[in-house]
């Protein structure tokens, strides 16, 4: 307890603001710069402070950076992901997305909530860990990983390289007000094409038009999710969500008299645990009567209130006077794959508001990053010690 409490102290305000600024400041959008920029000044920013962080190529051009303090196994990962959404037309924006502005205690700019905030706070608290107890008995690995907003690349080089071996927990970091996140949605991207039959729009009765097929079924889908939603919910996660996201058909630009040759349809599927993604994706295509490609397949995962990570995560908070409120993510996290494919238990907790990330003059708390990497240095030691 007095070990946590020092570690806790020893987070320097002014440090973890700056950091957080300096992140901000860089851009690391994809399509775009990427993570090269951040990582490249997080390689230097940790070595003069006397770490050895070291590559991992998640794809061309996107590194993961890992750094580790202490060694041996047994230990706990801080993972956060170094890449930012785009911030769209600028013009939209009261500050610009990438100088980092600070006014009323907030700090404005792409990133702020989503999640560099969270990753200053790791980066502060491991500092913090180190300059009050040195080397810790179990190690500390920080996980900067790439491409968390896209396919999530990053953590899953990271597992697949066996760098999550040997380690028996995770804290991510994600913008969820601090609430201690032990349940996580399940996700499915889904691609569907309906065939038709290429004819002039003067001529309907020539071909086979797909649209009306695609169109049905995405009114069809509506209940199908209600269906669902009365069977499925879950108390912290909500209720399933099978969304349509795109619909495309066309015969080529300017080409408004030609029936298209085929219909396509993409589909952001939300779950919960409970909700088998092999049946649901075996409705879809009953549904559709047409093949469904998964593009992407993201199981939801838990993590029993019992684990010793989620009671060093509750005495932290506790030990620092902050209340201890549960919640989940409604979204996928790179928590997902450390936990089902790696079999760690997660614990998702980070500064920033829940439904910040992706707006327009995206913002966090400044007291509240710097509370919470000293909330994530008094849980690493209670967790390792």
């Amino acid at each position: 307890m007095e070990k946590a409490l020092l570690a806790a102290e020893a987070v320097d305000e002014k440090e973890v603001v700056e950091l957080l600024r300096a992140l901000v400041r860089i851009p690391s959008h994809y399509p775009g710069p990427g993570e090269e920029g951040v990582v490249a000044f997080l390689e230097e920013y940790l070595r003069e402070r006397g770490f050895r962080p070291f590559r991992q190529e998640a794809a061309l051009g996107r590194p993961n950076l890992v750094v580790d303090l202490g060694e041996g196994e047994g230990g706990l990962i801080l993972e956060g992901h170094t890449d930012v959404v785009t911030p769209g037309p600028e013009s939209l924006w009261r500050y610009p997305p990438y100088e980092g502005v600070v006014e009323g205690g907030r700090l404005y700019g792409r990133g702020a909530c989503d999640m560099k905030g969270g990753l200053a706070a790791l980066i502060g608290a491991l500092l913090a860990v180190k300059r009050a107890l040195g080397q810790p008995r179990y190690p500390l690995r920080l996980a900067a990983l790439a491409d968390e907003e896209g396919m999530m690349l990053g953590v899953k080089a990271f597992v697949r390289g066996g760098l999550a071996r040997g380690f028996r927990g995770a804290l991510v970091a994600e913008p969820e007000a601090m609430e201690v996140c032990l349940w996580q949605k399940g996700a499915l991207r889904l691609f569907l094409r309906f065939p038709g039959r290429m004819a002039h729009g003067a001529m309907p009765y020539a071909g086979e038009n797909p649209i009306p097929k695609a169109a049905r079924f995405i009114l069809e889908l509506e209940g199908l999710q209600r269906e669902l939603q009365e069977v499925h919910s879950h108390p912290f996660l909500g209720l399933p969500y099978l969304t349509p996201t795109r619909i495309l058909a066309t015969a080529g630009e300017g080409q408004l008299n030609v029936i298209p040759a085929e219909a396509e349809v993409a589909m952001d599927v939300r779950t919960v645990p409970g909700l088998d993604h092999e049946e649901l994706v075996a409705r879809i295509q009953a549904l559709a009567g047409t093949q469904v490609e998964v593009l992407e397949d993201r199981p939801p995962v838990e993590t029993p209130r019992e684990d010793p990570l989620v009671q060093a995560a509750e005495e932290a908070l506790r030990l620092l006077g902050l209340p201890v409120r549960h919640g989940g993510v409604p979204g996928a996290t790179d928590g997902t794959f450390l936990q089902a494919w790696a079999g760690l238990p997660v614990v998702v907790m980070g500064p920033g508001g829940k439904t910040l990330p992706h707006q327009v003059d995206e913002w966090v708390d400044l007291r509240e990053v710097v509370q919470a990497a000293r909330v994530y240095a008094a849980l690493a030691v209670l967790y390792l010690g």
